[in-house]
């Protein structure tokens, strides 16, 4: 998500200085709340769906915000019945469809990403410690920043029980795992038809 975002500012650099515009990203939580993803710069709170457990909601939220490059979870597809026209929707318009793995590595990857300095780290941990909620940060320079933004500071309270103590300690050894000697990730992913990601919702 990081590199498409310097990527969206490359292509056309007027966007970060002139307009200040930040591409459209979002997360959509299937279920339930997963933790606050915020560190991502899925902010303000809009970028974060909180959806019902019902494949046919996720898909409805992901043509409500005309989701053109899709990561979903790996795992097997199933048959899912989505509403009429929406899966037409959706296979007319995404381009890009990725698996990833809870645990950083999916089977038979055709890419991989790999973190080449520590701050690659930051906003992963800042995720994995979500039940930290730092204190509301002073905005001293002249573009607004989300840290000092109370109602970001908010989001992350109102988040915090999403996930149980257990669960965060599962997800902090897993990334724990996939770290090499200079404690930096390597990440792997695996591109899919768009048509057998909406089988994963």
């Amino acid at each position: 998500m990081q590199i498409a975002i310097t990527c969206f500012y490359d292509v056309k650099p007027t966007r970060r200085a002139e307009h200040k515009i930040y591409p459209e990203i979002y997360a959509l939580h299937s279920g339930k709340g997963h933790g606050a993803h915020a560190a991502f710069d899925f902010w303000p709170q809009r970028r974060e769906k909180i959806l019902t457990g019902d494949p046919r909601t996720v898909l409805d939220a992901i043509n409500d915000c005309g989701i053109t490059r899709l990561a979903v979870p790996e795992g097997g597809p199933r048959e899912i019945e989505h509403r009429p026209k929406e899966e037409d929707a959706a296979l007319d318009r995404i381009v890009t469809a990725v698996a990833y793995s809870p645990s950083g590595r999916v089977g038979r990857p055709d890419f991989s990403i790999f973190g080449l300095d520590r701050r690659t780290e930051y906003n992963p941990s800042r995720v994995l410690r979500s039940g930290i909620v730092p204190q509301p940060a002073s905005n001293q320079g002249a573009v607004p920043i989300k840290e000092a933004d109370p109602s970001f500071r908010n989001w992350l309270l109102a988040r915090e029980s999403d996930i149980s103590e257990e669960e965060r300690l599962a997800a902090e050894r897993r990334r724990d795992s996939i770290r090499n000697e200079q404690g930096l990730v390597a990440e792997s992913y695996r591109f899919i038809s768009v048509i057998d990601a909406l089988k994963r919702l």
